[in-house]
């Protein structure tokens, strides 16, 4: 929901929590009142970005699919492009400052093979046939998921300097939501050896086999009415057997169907053995409508506005920024073409809030040439609505600790590196396939190039470590347990010019 990477210099030294250079504009903007001279100040920047998701999934029923109980599901995104633009006009002790940038998400991520919550249920097939009398060891499906998610975000604000060491800022910020999914199940089959449906036990489309035992089961129930109009139906097939008003071939064919020895099959009442048949013939139908082709087509979009004040402290070598971004209440509404899963109906609106956020930070130049940075920030996500209110799950909200410092070599170059762990404090349910959190920790290092006295390069790169996450969920209703890993990794590279004139 938050990207706190709005520029290159938090790439090459996440602990710019009380900067007053222009990228104060997002970090700190109470801090521009520091900025050197009047007049125009700018940063433009791109990121490119590399993240994979994996979540490895064990599970009994999955060994129907390929032989192994594990399966790993990898969601990859590549950004190759995320600009930001920053701007900032001082006059004396009034910085009017403005940001474009992406505040969440950013990219698009794409599961070629699905999610394990997809595939879990059909896993299930062979189980469920196998229980029913009807032999089956194996089951296909060509599943697909790709999600994206961007906030664009829109942010002025005025800094007024109070004096020497005082100075506070207000603003606001309009996010522009925009998320999608596409995605499909197809073409679920199984193998099941059926005397009449599939003698040969081949693969065949799991929804051409319920509804071809659909048709069986209700021509089965039919072909007993006549003997219950004669008045006969609470007489047994036995009975039927031995009277000579069917044959043996026919107990047995009709044992067969539902999956029973002519034995059990023959012990039951006509009246029994075709209820039976139109129970079994509205499960086949049921069975039939879950296993069909589903295909997802959506899109969300919502907006909302976020109030935004900062104070910037300034102690000549020690300067201590504040911002805080109260809490943005935002509802997206699905736009969907198609959606014959039931999980995006269309016209519906759902809660999306983008949390609070507490940013607290301090910098200390030790020497002209050498600056140390530390930081605090929370997002008080425990706080912000979200779909089912997940935010319940969430103890206390999210909370990073920064550390980072910075070396001026000479007037034109000077390195930086820094780095952040982050404690989500989410709790078991709040974990799942389609969205999770994991502590982690991030190192970035970069530099920078003066180019002339207006104009300087920024490079930077920034990699995170994930800490996995393990769930166990059941499957279904029964007792078959599936075990998930939620595993991460992420990159980015950028590169951005800061000038002024």
């Amino acid at each position: 929901m938050t990207n706190t990477n709005q520029s290159v210099h938090f790439l090459r030294n996440p602990a710019r929590t009380a900067s007053f250079e222009i990228d104060a504009v997002y970090t700190n903007p109470a801090g521009l009142a520091k900025l050197p001279t009047n007049g125009f100040y700018f940063s433009l920047n791109n990121q490119s970005a590399f993240q994979t998701r994996t979540i490895t999934s064990t599970a009994t029923s999955f060994a129907f699919n390929g032989g192994s109980e594990t399966k790993a599901f990898k969601g990859k995104a590549t950004a190759l492009i995320i600009p930001s633009l920053m701007g900032a006009y001082k006059m004396e002790k009034v910085v009017v400052s403005f940001n474009i940038g992406v505040i969440g998400g950013g990219g698009t991520l794409t599961f070629d093979n699905g999610l394990p919550s997809f595939e879990a249920p059909i896993s299930m097939l062979p189980m469920q046939l196998n229980a029913s009398g009807v032999s089956t060891n194996q089951y296909s499906v060509d599943a697909y998921l790709k999600g994206s998610s961007m906030i664009i975000g829109g942010q002025v604000g005025v800094t007024y300097a109070f004096n020497e060491m005082i100075s506070a800022y207000a603003g606001a910020r309009v996010n522009i939501v925009s998320n999608g999914y596409e995605g499909h199940l197809r073409d679920i089959s199984v193998n099941p050896t059926h005397p009449v449906l599939n003698p040969s036990g081949q693969m065949m489309l799991a929804g051409t086999f319920f509804n071809n035992a659909k048709q069986s089961a209700q021509t089965a129930a039919s072909s007993l009415q006549p003997i219950i109009d004669l008045g006969v139906g609470d007489y047994t097939l036995n009975q039927l057997v031995t009277g000579g008003q069917m044959s043996e071939a026919q107990l047995a064919q009709l044992a067969g169907g539902l999956g029973l020895s002519p034995e059990v099959l023959g012990s039951l009442s006509v009246r029994q053995v075709q209820g039976a048949f139109n129970e079994a013939a509205a499960t086949y139908d049921s069975n039939a409508a879950l296993v069909a082709d589903k295909n997802l087509d959506n899109s969300q979009s919502g907006m909302g506005i976020t109030p935004i004040l900062g104070l910037n402290l300034n102690f000549d070598k020690l300067n201590i920024g504040i911002k805080y971004e109260f809490l943005t209440k935002l509802e997206i509404e699905n736009k969907t073409k198609i959606d014959e899963t039931g999980m995006f109906p269309d016209g519906a609106k759902t809660p999306y809030d983008i949390p609070a956020i507490l940013t607290v930070g301090a910098q200390y130049e030790i020497a002209p040439s050498v600056i140390f940075s530390a930081g605090y920030h929370h997002f008080f996500d425990s706080d912000a609505k979200m779909q089912n209110n997940k935010q319940q799950y969430i103890n206390g909200g999210i909370n990073e600790f920064l550390l980072g410092a910075e070396w001026k070599i000479n007037k034109m170059f000077l390195i930086s590196a820094g780095g952040l762990i982050t404690r989500t404090g989410v709790t078991d349910p709040y974990q799942s396939d389609m969205s999770f959190a994991l502590n982690s920790y991030s190192i970035g290092f970069g530099g920078a190039v003066n180019l002339s006295e207006s104009v300087r390069i920024n490079v930077g790169y920034l990699f995170t470590n994930y800490e996995d996450w393990t769930k166990n969920t059941a499957v279904s209703s029964t007792t078959v347990i599936r075990q998930d890993i939620f595993s991460r990794t992420n990159k980015a590279f950028g590169i951005g010019v800061d000038f002024r004139f």
